[in-house]
């Protein structure tokens, strides 16, 4: 069955007051009063007789795999602002605060757009960080710049798995707001220096470089503890 959903960013949290690259100009393009048409998900079966949750097929199975790392990040951003690490500035709880709010927007939307075409939607995921310490400002901004780098390499993989133009034009707006995340952590860890753009997320093309789904899980697995499949991708 065809649906058409409309999801709005209305009652957003988001601090409009301050004027930088982060704010509502990024991220209100791509969320609010959008349209968007239904997959057909008469086609997709998502739970195992295992009880574990595959995101499922086409589309649908990109945009769980979208929810996915949304969710991550909006975890760990929570943490983050929830309890600022020791001498945090001024400055820097300003980036992670307008980090916050993008992701939880970005985790809500894509809640509400898969919910709106299929009842099977990814269910609310657990995550751990084992190996994070959120009083140390150090492992904070190492642990963001690696959250942040995998997501812009993850949309950018994604893309040509999205035959839905409107999902494909929103990923492209999206991924646009999750570079400006990883510019702004790479400048706080060296200010002033090109690693914004380093070498080691920029290409020979001068592109972002791209990540398979596969190794994007890999990478990612260890903070998520709810396991889940991708059956199409390979992801078992």
């Amino acid at each position: 069955m065809k649906k058409t959903i409309q999801v709005s960013n209305q009652g957003a949290t988001l601090d409009t007051s301050r004027r930088n690259f982060l704010k509502l100009s990024g991220i209100g393009i791509a969320v609010a009063g959008l349209t968007l048409i239904g997959c057909d998900d008469d086609n997709f079966e998502y739970m195992e007789n295992n009880g574990i949750f595959d995101l499922g097929k086409g589309d649908v199975g990109v945009l769980n795999y979208a929810y996915a790392l949304e969710q991550l990040e909006a975890d760990f951003y929570t943490k983050v602002v929830n309890n600022f690490y020791s001498g945090i500035s001024n400055a820097e709880k300003e980036v992670f605060t307008d980090l916050y709010h993008h992701e939880i927007i970005h985790r809500d939307f894509f809640k509400a757009a898969i919910s709106g075409v299929t009842d099977n939607v990814l269910p609310t995921l657990e995550f751990q960080y084992p190996n994070v310490n959120f009083n140390d400002r150090n492992s904070v901004l190492a642990t963001a710049k690696a959250l942040e780098d995998t997501g812009v390499a993850a949309y950018n993989a994604a893309g040509k798995y999205i035959s839905n133009p409107t999902y494909l034009v929103i990923a492209g707006k999206i991924v646009s707001v999750e570079a400006r995340h990883a510019s702004a952590i790479r400048d706080l860890i060296n200010p002033g220096t090109a690693a914004f753009s380093g070498d080691d997320v920029i290409n020979a093309n001068g592109l972002d470089v791209a990540k398979e789904p596969k190794d994007v899980v890999m990478a990612a697995g260890g903070f998520i503890k709810t396991p889940f499949t991708w059956k199409e991708q390979g992801i078992n």
